[in-house]
C-alpha cells in the first residue's frame, strides 16, 4: 500500500508533531509542511491547514496574522490547555509505542 493509503494511521501523530513544534515556537502551514517532509511525509495545504484550523477550534493553538509589506502570514503557538494536552499524550504515546517495539 502506498503511504497515502496509511495516513489513517498516521494523522494524530502529526497532529501531536504539529503540536509539539507549536509549543517550542510560532509555527506557519508551509514550514510545518517543510518540517513533516523531513520526517518523509508530503503533505498539501489543503491537508496542513484544516488540521492547523482544526486544533485551533478546539483550542490546542491560537493563532495571528503577521504582515510584512503586502504579504501576510498565520502563524500558530500552542496554548495553554495544548500544550496540557501535548504532555498528556506524551505519556499515553510513550506508554502505547512501548508496548508496540517490546516484542522486537
Amino acid at each position: 500500500m502506498k503511504q497515502q493509503a496509511h495516513q489513517e494511521l498516521y494523522s494524530g501523530l502529526i497532529r501531536l508533531h504539529i503540536l509539539h513544534h507549536a509549543a517550542q515556537e510560532s509555527i506557519f502551514g508551509l514550514g510545518i509542511i517543510e518540517e513533516l517532509g523531513h520526517h518523509g511525509y508530503s503533505l498539501s495545504a489543503g491537508t496542513i491547514y484544516p488540521v492547523l484550523h482544526s486544533l485551533e477550534k478546539k483550542g490546542y493553538l491560537k493563532s495571528r496574522l503577521k504582515r510584512t509589506g503586502s504579504h501576510s502570514r498565520r502563524f500558530y503557538r500552542a496554548t495553554p490547555e495544548g500544550r496540557m494536552a501535548l504532555l498528556s499524550a506524551k505519556e499515553k504515546v510513550r506508554e502505547l509505542f512501548g508496548e508496540l517495539f517490546e516484542e522486537e
